[in-house]
């Protein structure tokens, strides 16, 4: 018995690290640009994507959702997965949630994507009430990085007067880094 429930748990694992193919029909309405591959995927359960189910694609530029959204990895500012699917979290602080049950390589790969694009992260204190990370991404097709401000909870990002001190932050970090 422990045998056959071991050769079940290989082959399961073999089968997620395998992953099955992607339809040809959900790779061909992927809005791929030019010498973009996929990665990795997962299948969202009948409705999230409002057409019978769907399907979640890390490609080497950016995550697909289920209903057609193009997330760039330069512009998803962190992921997360619970019990109940992933929550992206955009740099602009739009939030997308999908649920994936069997979400398989996908989790790694959305990390290692997001980590890629990042050049330089640094966190700096902006007055006594918090500070601000500043955040380079490399953007596929530029030399330049992108530049992003997350400010500590509580703060707020409009704010003028925190606005100018971020900058002030950023143009010495761009200096210390030569970037």
């Amino acid at each position: 018995m422990a045998g056959s429930s071991f050769s079940r748990a290989l082959s399961g694992l073999a089968g997620a690290l395998r992953g099955a193919r992607l339809p040809s029909e959900v790779r061909t309405a992927l809005d791929l640009e030019p010498g973009e591959r996929l990665l990795s995927h997962a299948r969202a359960p009948e409705g999230d994507a409002g057409d019978g189910g769907g399907y979640a694609v890390a490609t080497t530029l950016a995550l697909h959702l289920p209903g057609g959204q193009r997330l760039p990895w330069h512009l998803v500012d962190k992921a997360t997965w619970d019990e109940n699917g992933l929550t992206v979290v955009m740099t602009d602080g739009e939030i997308h949630a999908v649920a994936l049950p069997e979400p398989g390589l996908l989790p790694e790969t959305i990390r290692e994507r997001v980590t890629s694009s990042i050049v330089a992260s640094r966190h700096v204190s902006l007055d006594a009430r918090g500070g601000v990370r500043l955040v380079a991404r490399r953007v596929p097709g530029s030399d330049q990085p992108r530049w992003d401000f997350v400010f500590d909870p509580g703060l707020d990002a409009s704010d003028p007067g925190l606005r100018a001190l971020a900058e002030q932050a950023l143009e010495e970090v761009r200096r210390s880094l030569g970037v």
